[in-house]
């Protein structure tokens, strides 16, 4: 069992940057890929970015690719999403999840954080 808690959400301005962090509980964090989804309103949830067990591989949205990096640190059970160069179209609420196994498909991931709402403004 994982519990996830994303925090580090908030309103920046466009080409702005923030940091979101999900800290785990669980001694079995480090077996986990990680991902990031957000999901934005009246849109489906989407995938963002995802890093494997050892942080030794990542995946990127291509709408992030660049502007975004997700890293781990799993000795303090967290796992981080540096943002910059924020755009409006970048506000969403997201999310933090983990999987077995290293994937884009929000299907393939069994727990999940509750969410944190990033905003970015024009």
């Amino acid at each position: 069992q994982v519990q996830l808690v994303e925090s580090g959400g908030g309103l920046v301005q466009a080409g702005g940057s923030l940091t979101l962090s999900c800290a785990a509980s669980g001694r079995t964090f480090s077996s986990y890929a990680m991902g990031w989804f957000r999901q934005a309103p009246g849109k489906e949830r989407e995938f963002v970015a995802a890093i494997s067990w050892s942080g030794g591989r990542t995946y990127y949205a291509d709408s992030v690719k660049g502007r975004f990096t997700v890293s781990r640190d799993n000795a303090k059970n967290t796992v981080y999403l540096q943002m910059n160069n924020l755009k409006p179209e970048d506000t969403a609420v997201y999310y933090c999840a983990a999987s077995l196994s290293l994937n884009r498909y929000d299907r393939q991931y069994d727990y999940w954080g509750q969410g944190t709402q990033v905003s970015v403004s024009s």
